[in-house]
């Protein structure tokens, strides 16, 4: 599915805005969890979409289960309007 053909809605828009500020954590795992101020996001559900439509995803690497920053793919910011990562 390219990121084109991809329909987000308001929340789904609202959790990469908060990733793409630098304010979420991702679980290292097959169904990631998404913290955000470091509390656990409310709707995992959308969380996981995220990840598995590759929107965000780890910073780094970590051990199973560890929580490292979030960041946004390329996708997710062309998605968003915003600049590529090797432009900012």
């Amino acid at each position: 599915m390219s990121s084109e053909s991809v329909q987000l809605n308001h929340r789904e828009r609202a959790t990469l805005r908060a990733v793409g500020i630098g304010r979420a954590e991702i679980t290292c795992s097959a169904e990631p969890d998404l913290f955000i101020d470091g509390l656990a996001c409310c709707d995992q559900g959308t969380a996981r979409r995220l990840a598995h439509l590759r929107l965000v995803m780890p910073q780094r690497d970590g051990r199973p289960g560890e929580r490292v920053p979030a960041c946004l793919t390329e996708a997710a910011r062309a998605m968003l309007g915003l600049p590529d990562s090797a432009a900012a």
